[in-house]
This record gives C-alpha cells, structure tokens and sequence, in this order.
C-alpha cells in the first residue's frame, strides 16, 4: 500500500514541552505506513534534533514567527498550502497556536483529507490584552468548523475549550504526553551530576525547568529562592532555560546578591541529568495546559511544588504526590519549599507515590503514539 503522507506544523523548535512531545511522536511514527513531514520556523534549539529523524522531511519557513505579523503570516499561510499541495498531503497535524491558526487555514483551502489540532494550553487566556484574548477566541472557533479531531492533554483544557464554544465534545480527544521513564532513572548520577552544574554537593537544591517569559514567571521563582535562602542557608538553586525575562532574571538576582546561590545554565539538553541533581522541582507558572516539565520531574524521582493551573491537578494530588499554591501565591510556595527542604521523609514520601502514579502508564510515550495513530486510521488515514 502507498505511504500515507503526513504533514506536522509547529510555529518554532524551541525547547518546550510541545516540541519535545512532537519530535517524540515524530521519531516512534511508523514509517512503513507514513511520509512524514515537518514545517517550521527556519531557527530553532531543536532544528538539529529534528534534522536527525530518520524518514522525516524538514521544511525550515523565513516567515513563519510567533508575533502576530500580517505580511509574514499571510506569507506563511501560503507557503504551508503551497507546500501541502506540492507534496499531496493527506492528514495536517497542526501544534501551537500561530502555527494550529496558519496551518489550518492553509489545510482547508488546500483540501487536505484530514485536519488535527493538538491543543498545548489555548492560546487565549486571562492575561492577555482583551483585544488579543477575543481575536485569539474567534480564530479558534472559527478553525474548530473544519478541524476534525481536536487533541487536548487535560480535561482543564477540554473543559476550557467547551465552555468557551471552541468545537463540539465529539471532536475532542484526550491523549496525555508521552515519558519514556527509563530516560529519567538516573539517581546514581546525582553526584557527577552537581559537580557538572558546580553545586555543592551536599546543598539542598531547589530547581527549575522552563523558558524565561511571563508564563513561567522566573522572577517569582528567585524571589522565592530569596526568601529561602534567608532562612535555610544551606540551599542552592537552578534555573535551566532562557528568553526574554533573561536580562531582568539576572538584574534581580543581582540587586538581591544571590549570584552565588543560584546557577543560570541557559538551554540544556540534559534534563534527566539535571534532575537528579535536584531535592525539589518547582514550578511557578501562571498559566499552563500540563507542564511536561512536571511530568518528567516525578518521573525522575523529585519532589513538586507547583501553582495549581491548567490541568495540574490531574497529575499531582496535593498534599500525596506534591504540594500546589495559588498562581502568584509567593508566599505559599515558599512555605512549602521549605517544608519539604526540612522534612526528608516527606520528600521520599512524595517521591515514593509520584513513582507509582506515573508507573500506571497513562503518560507512556507508546500509548501516545498509538492513540495519535489510532486517530489517523480511525478518521480514514488508514484507508
């Protein structure tokens, strides 16, 4: 039988959660059953992770950017279409919210047989400017008229989606990120670890994982480490990644003279190895869908503490499998820090029933590739 041709868009290979996720499913597809495609921004952290893939076709767009341009994005919508149609696309699996915009778009003008949006986290939400909140709501709507299945990794963004008249229930399934947890067991490396980050190897430490823009909230997180370090001393922190807070993330960290308590490792590529390096993962978002970095934290066997947003509660129960705060809530989450940097029998506790609540295999990398293959066969894809 011929190949199915299979288009992915995403707006940018940076290093996220959404990305990470897709290249994941990209690289586990079957390739004796898809042509596989891939359209993205032309730079990218993860462009040569991606150029890597065995049987994938990289499409590297000049136009295609996350800020809102009217020239460039009219641009991109037609390179997507003209590209769908030259290589007689099939199914458009579109990811994030410029890119599931554009792609869809181009997909329906082209006539593809099978558009799919996966949502990671809506891109409207309530700390946008009202003006860009409502377009962002409308264009979703609109592209859920011609989108035939829509993908969520939460029944909080489900729930999100429905009552904000995004779509019917039918076309809404839920496929949670996939882990492969073996990547994450490496505790043995704890100390090899610290010594590659130059912490102390007897600190506790407190770290986080996440790009350096208003979502993720990275000056709260080294307020916190402040308050914390005043009183436990014997704590470092980490924080891994970079963007555009990265300037005033280190003009704070320096008007607080916390230079020798908090290491910036910029973008890596060995989180696993990260860590296990830490005591807590901490996550201090405003807004999420369901924070990857959260996943792969219990995966790797470390304590959370994280503001309850999006569908975080769906992975961690608080109080039994680690502690949530009020999105903004400092001074919660410092307490709870600190709690846990204090008591390391609760710390194992935490440890101990994350474990088990990610070993029932609902956020297996396999059962995410098979439920996503399972929608392309199901709709026609595998006719």
């Amino acid at each position: 039988m011929p190949k199915i041709n299979l288009l992915y868009v995403i707006t940018k290979l940076e290093l996220g959660g959404a990305q990470k996720q897709l290249l994941s499913l990209i690289s586990s597809l079957d390739k004796e059953k898809y042509e596989v495609f891939l359209f993205t921004a032309k730079n990218g952290l993860l462009i040569c992770e991606a150029e890597s893939i065995r049987g994938l076709t990289l499409k590297r767009s000049r136009f295609l950017e996350r800020p809102i341009n009217i020239f460039k994005d009219i641009l991109a919508f037609v390179e997507i279409y003209n590209f769908i149609r030259k290589n007689r696309i099939q199914i458009v699996h579109t990811h994030s919210s410029k890119a599931g915009i554009l792609g869809r778009f181009a997909a329906k003008a082209a006539k593809a047989a099978l558009i799919i949006h996966t949502v990671h986290g809506w891109s409207f939400h309530d700390y946008q400017p009202r003006v860009i909140n409502y377009l962002y709501l409308f264009l979703e709507r609109f592209c859920a008229n011609f989108t035939d299945k829509i993908i969520v990794v939460s029944n909080f963004d489900k729930d999100k989606g429905l009552m904000s008249s995004v779509g019917r229930p039918k076309q809404y399934v839920i496929i949670r990120y996939g882990i492969n947890s073996n990547e994450f067991k490496v505790q043995d490396r704890r100390i090899a670890a610290r010594r590659l980050l130059g912490l102390n190897e007897t600190a506790l430490v407190v770290g986080t994982v996440a790009c350096f823009k208003p979502q993720k909230s990275p000056l709260d997180f080294i307020k916190i480490a402040d308050g914390i370090k005043r009183r436990i001393p014997n704590t470092e922190f980490i924080m891994v990644g970079d963007g555009l807070l990265r300037k005033k993330s280190c003009a704070l960290i320096r008007k607080l003279e916390l230079d020798s308590q908090i290491i910036l490792t910029g973008w890596r590529n060995d989180i696993p190895l990260i860590l296990s390096a830490l005591d807590i993962f901490v996550l201090v978002s405003s807004w999420e869908g369901l924070p990857i970095a959260v996943l792969e934290a219990m995966s790797a066997g470390v304590a959370v503490v994280a503001t309850d947003t999006g569908g975080i509660r769906e992975v961690i129960e608080d109080g039994k499998t680690g502690y949530l705060a009020g999105v903004g809530d400092r001074h919660c989450l410092q307490n709870r820090i600190e709690e846990l940097l204090k008591d390391d029998r609760k710390r194992d506790e935490f440890v101990r029933l994350s474990e088990e609540r990610m070993g029932f295999g609902e956020f297996l990398l396999s059962k995410m590739v098979k439920k996503t293959e399972e929608i392309y066969s199901g709709l026609g894809g595998g006719s």
